[in-house]
């Protein structure tokens, strides 16, 4: 059996006899039981780091740090005779106005890399920088300090009620003190209420309509009705600019002149929808449902589609004289017995795009991609002028 000798980091009093066994972990557990500190790793007496425990002889002495760097103890030995107790000494310091009295061990030995350490790590660092009593000035706010000089006292962090954890957080930034900063922000962190990204429920939607006035313009950008059951509602002219209507059962709902631009619609149910003048520039209405729904303003405002991606989209039987659905993608959609006179179809994608049925008169093709898409029981035929670039 092998036993060393374990020494404090820096130091060369009060050693501990230990028996070697084990691993290494279990060795620095020992170590950290016997000397009263939290042992992360080993240094021989030249300064060299254990990291295996088969390179400890008997009789060694070894030195236990907490993740400081090495320290040797002989020159310790010589700073603290060179300094007459320097660091025992006690000494007032003058915080904004407010006076605190610590001993300068207090203010170096826990964050011995922190600006307060290297500010009194020495003494007279600041020189004449005293008030009248010989107290050491700093600008600071006392109300902070206070709480972080408690901690370098006792290694406990305890904010009085009424002090804002977030001076303190400061404060300990200013000083230098990162274990403390750390511990304060995950306070902070773990203190703010978790973001709220739950979807609008139809009950809260109804009372913001209630709530609002039928001549003003409803503000719904951004918001989150995922899901939500919006069926036969009144939602003329709300701006859903980028909101998320996802899934949505939107069937019979009056959207006339509302602003569906870059909104999620995908998966959304819209049958029978009344979309008269609607603008939905660029939404996203993949795998939606718009059987029956009426895009066509007796007064000629005209619906605005352009650019929307309509993948896959059932709209069977819509109403859509005039609607503007240039460079729009309808892929894989079904359009059957559409009424589309009129309508701006260039550059749209209309890849296998079930068109059977449909009133495509005077619509404008141009561009459009119409590979695999079915033109069978045409109302009227389509001139080739319509389709060519």
């Amino acid at each position: 059996m092998r036993r060393v000798t374990l020494f404090v980091n820096g130091t060369s009093n009060n050693g501990k006899v230990v028996a070697v066994y084990g691993t290494l972990s279990d060795l620095l557990s020992v170590a950290s039981n016997k000397l009263g500190i939290k042992a992360s790793c080993l240094y021989n007496g030249k300064g060299g780091l254990i990291d295996d425990i088969a390179l400890i002889r008997d009789d060694d002495v070894l030195y236990v740090s907490e993740g400081d760097p090495f320290i040797d103890p002989q020159h310790e030995v010589r700073v603290t005779s060179d300094q007459h107790g320097a660091h025992t000494d006690w000494l007032t310091l003058n915080i904004g106005g407010r006076l605190f009295t610590t001993t300068r061990s207090t203010l170096v030995s826990k964050e011995p890399e922190s600006m307060l350490a290297h500010m009194f790590s020495e003494k007279d660092v600041w020189g004449n920088k005293r008030d009248k009593h010989g107290a050491y000035l700093i600008d600071r706010s006392p109300e902070y300090f206070e709480p972080i000089l408690n901690y370098l006292r006792h290694g406990q962090l305890i904010v009085n009620e009424g002090i804002n954890i977030r001076g303190v957080l400061e404060e300990a930034r200013f000083f230098g003190i990162e274990q403390l900063a750390e511990q304060l922000e995950v306070i902070i962190k773990n203190s703010q209420p978790p973001e709220d990204h739950s979807p609008i429920s139809r009950k809260e939607f109804v009372r913001f309509l209630l709530a609002s006035s039928t001549k003003s313009e409803l503000r719904c950008q951004g918001l989150n009705f995922s899901g939500a059951d919006l069926s036969r509602l009144d939602l003329r002219y709300i701006n859903f600019k980028m909101a998320n209507l996802s899934r949505c059962n939107l069937t019979h709902a009056n959207l006339c002149c509302s602003n569906l631009e870059r909104a999620d619609l995908s998966g959304a149910n819209m049958d029978g929808a009344n979309l008269q003048g609607v603008k939905m520039l660029c939404c996203n209405a993949e795998g939606a449902s718009l059987k029956g729904c009426n895009f066509e303003d007796p007064s000629g405002l005209k619906a605005n589609l352009e650019g929307a991606n309509l993948k896959g989209v059932d709209m069977e039987g819509s109403q859509m004289t005039g609607i503007n659905l240039r460079v729009a993608t309808l892929k894989n959609a079904k359009l059957k017995n559409c009424n589309l006179r009129g309508a701006t179809l260039a550059g749209t994608d209309l890849e296998n795009c079930d068109l059977s049925g449909c009133d495509l008169q005077e619509a404008n093709l141009r561009g459009s991609n119409v590979k695999g898409a079915i033109f069978e029981e045409m109302l009227t035929p389509l001139h080739m002028s319509q389709s060519v670039r």
